[in-house]
């Protein structure tokens, strides 16, 4: 006869009944404390977002669609990854949805970058602001592996940003830095 056989056929007085919580307010206490702590951490991550869109109020908004008579590559689908300071890549900028992680497909051409995201705002990125193009790890606080990520460096009004991309296949993404480079001649940084 297997263990499990044999325990199946015990009588069920033979099985030991499991011991009851004897302190419940202090479980209780326990679960309210734990509350609390998940509510300070999601207030002070909300409190965190609202007052870096305050101090980047002046970010101008970016274009949402290429001119109607650009032409542009064959769309490559991937991530975009989001925008942030260049320079610093923890600095993530979160107006005008540019901070938002979303699925998108890029398309360029000499009138510049498309970004057709999902979920957010879609970014055009014209040709005269590309001021350059590289692989990193990451952007706006997103790390991927070595060379992992596409990211383009622009200005946006006043401020010199990175906006990183990844294409979903690794052929795709060499074809997205490829291209990117040759349109804009501005090599690999």
């Amino acid at each position: 006869m297997t263990p499990w056989a044999a325990a199946a056929s015990l009588p069920a007085a033979d099985f030991v009944e499991q011991a009851e919580v004897t302190n419940w307010p202090a479980r209780i206490g326990l679960v309210a404390v734990m509350l609390a702590l998940i509510a300070l951490a999601i207030w002070g991550m909300r409190r965190g977002w609202i007052h870096r869109q305050q101090r980047q109020a002046d970010v101008p908004p970016p274009a949402e669609t290429p001119p109607a008579d650009a032409l542009l590559s064959d769309p490559i689908e991937g991530l975009f990854a989001g925008t942030g300071t260049n320079g610093d890549w923890m600095d993530r900028i979160v107006v005008h949805d540019l901070g938002v992680r979303s699925r998108a497909t890029i398309a360029w051409g000499t009138e510049g970058i498309w970004l057709d995201r999902s979920g957010a705002r879609s970014v055009f990125i014209p040709a005269a602001a590309v001021v350059g193009v590289r692989t990193d790890r990451g952007v706006a606080g997103t790390v991927r592996s070595k060379d992992g990520m596409v990211v383009v460096t622009w200005r946006l009004g006043d401020r010199v940003v990175d906006t990183g991309f990844r294409a979903d296949a690794a052929a795709d993404h060499a074809t997205v830095l490829d291209g990117l480079v040759t349109t804009f001649a501005t090599g690999v940084q």
